[in-house]
């Protein structure tokens, strides 16, 4: 997604100027090729020096030196910018920019491109709540800006309070947001689940598993990066939820199964990466179960009546948006891989079937990677190798998009 895109970083005199590096170290490392362009300040926080060396790429910073190459070179900074994110962004930036002044080179920057603009705020907490400060970022966002919103915590002044500087996976989060404008997956609405579901044996324990959310969040990201507007169902899971996507928190596959039926309203594709339970507690106690409560057997044994959970791709299938609906499953197995996911692949009617065996080194539950076989409708298998699972992530995407041209 930004192997070879073209950022424009404008960094300016801010205490927060430090963390800038390190989204130029993620952007470089992701493959973008990042210009960044200081403030007359931003240089007395972090030298140009620093900047240079994480972006191997050469750094601008005096519209007014000599040789008068930097007042030229704004033209083409800002027309080979891909995006423009300010970050930091002081309060006499956001300023500046509000009321078109082109006193330095970022804002000469600013001014000339075309690309999308996106500011991150960072400031002691009352210069940005102050009315002015406020009115200046609703005046730029109002010509088509992008804020990304301040964090709460500790600020430079000591303080706890709005102003700081938001995580640098955030940032990469709204540059792959404002990036995806020409992804193939624009004007797409998807719907993605993720993590496992728990099935509540009393108030305090649950039957469960291993799922940690990480194909499932790795799926709904390069649908957002590709340009789709994205609901991602979360059952249990210890990954972080993903920015810039509608999320919606379940718990048992009861709720997974309502939440579903109901987002693919008017959606065009639906990939299943959730770990629903099959089973579940008949009749959970509503309170703790005890030891040598009437609940146990006369040998102090705990029986548990579990009862089928419903097959929610089933139930997708025979809901009224089924026909224009592609739907993508997946299955991990322990044994029998090919026959289960062909049998899957033909009960549940999908367009696709993704199967893994849990049982391999490095594809399975709570790893980065997935060595999975693609089962296709028409009876094609393609068998993938082992990779990390945004790379699987984007090979699933990869095969949806042509289906979903010709639904």
């Amino acid at each position: 997604m930004l192997e070879g895109r073209r950022i424009a970083l404008g960094v300016c005199g801010s205490v927060a100027a430090y963390k800038a590096a390190d989204l130029v170290s993620k952007l470089q490392q992701a493959g973008a090729l990042v210009d960044v362009i200081l403030t007359e300040r931003a240089a007395e926080f972090v030298r140009p020096l620093t900047f240079a060396s994480l972006s191997h790429r050469p750094v601008y910073a005096d519209l007014w030196e000599p040789t008068g190459e930097a007042a030229a070179r704004h033209i083409e900074l800002g027309q080979a910018a891909e995006a423009l994110i300010i970050a930091p962004a002081t309060a006499n930036t956001i300023a500046r920019l509000a009321h078109g002044m082109a006193d330095d080179l970022l804002t000469n920057v600013a001014l000339v491109t075309s690309a999308p603009l996106l500011i991150a705020p960072a400031m002691e907490g009352h210069m940005y709540t102050h009315p002015a400060t406020q009115a200046n970022l609703r005046t730029l966002e109002a010509r088509g800006a992008i804020i990304i919103p301040p964090e709460v915590g500790h600020l430079a002044s000591g303080e706890v309070g709005v102003g700081r500087f938001p995580e640098t996976a955030t940032l990469l989060a709204h540059i792959r947001r404002a990036l995806a404008r020409t992804g193939d997956l624009v004007g797409r609405r998807v719907v993605v689940t993720a993590g496992g579901t728990r099935e509540p044996i009393d108030p305090v324990r649950y039957v469960g598993n291993h799922s940690s959310g990480l194909m499932g969040f790795a799926l709904a990201e390069e649908a957002r990066d590709r340009g789709a507007e994205v609901t991602l169902i979360v059952g249990a899971a210890s990954a972080p939820i993903p920015f810039g996507m509608t999320v919606i928190h379940v718990g048992s596959a009861l709720e997974m199964r309502d939440a579903v039926l109901k987002a693919i309203a008017g959606a065009d594709a639906l990939v299943m990466a959730a770990a629903v339970a099959d089973y579940r507690v008949e009749h959970p106690a509503d309170h703790k179960i005890k030891k040598g409560s009437r609940e146990e057997n006369a040998d102090g044994t705990l029986t548990l009546h579990l009862i089928p959970n419903p097959d929610i791709l089933k139930e997708v299938a025979a809901s009224p948006a089924a026909p224009g609906l592609i739907r993508v499953g997946f299955a991990a197995e322990t044994h029998d891989l090919a026959a289960n996911a062909t049998g899957k692949l033909h009960k549940k009617k999908l367009d696709m079937l993704v199967a893994n065996d849990v049982t391999k080194s490095g594809s399975g539950f709570g790893v980065e990677t997935n060595e999975v076989a693609i089962y296709h409708a028409d009876g094609r298998i393609e068998q993938l190798a082992l990779l990390p699972k945004t790379e699987v992530a984007a090979a699933i995407w990869d095969r949806v998009a042509p289906l979903l041209r010709t639904r």
